[in-house]
């Protein structure tokens, strides 16, 4: 059975952030970059933190942008499920607010490797990937 589009969703504990019909998708597994089209083969992925691009089916020009921390994806028949810890749709995202988080990492980054406390090098490192891709995906609006 072929289908011209995929459903998707991105699923976080604070539900559903995400839910549309999409002829494309564009995402970030652990391992690289990878485009999904309808009727892709069914896989489950690590995903890494990243913009993930969706072209939606109504209009070729019509994109939406959700910045994803990491979590899985599973394509299963046309229907493409995220579940990440947390996602936000460009929309949603305040630029202003990301852009403290980022200095804020970036303030305990540099305290981090001063000290040299691996582990807080890398909670700040992780913290200022979040941010930049939050601030990535705020600046598509």
């Amino acid at each position: 059975m072929s289908n011209t589009y995929m459903t998707v969703q991105v699923v976080t504990p604070d539900g559903i952030k995400y839910d549309h019909h999409a002829a494309f998708i564009s995402v970030k597994t652990t391992d690289g970059d990878m485009g999904i089209l309808p009727n892709h083969v069914n896989i489950m992925a690590p995903l890494a933190v990243h913009e993930m691009k969706i072209r939606r089916i109504d209009d070729d020009n019509h994109v939406d942008w959700v910045a994803v921390n990491g979590g899985l994806i599973e394509v299963k028949d046309n229907f493409v499920t995220i579940v990440a810890d947390s996602a936000e749709r460009e929309r949603d995202i305040d630029v202003s607010r990301a852009e403290r988080a980022r200095i804020r990492a970036e303030r305990e980054l540099e305290e981090a490797q001063t000290t040299k406390d691996i582990d807080e090098v890398r909670r700040a490192q992780v913290a200022l990937r979040r941010a930049l891709n939050r601030i990535n995906v705020g600046s598509h609006q």
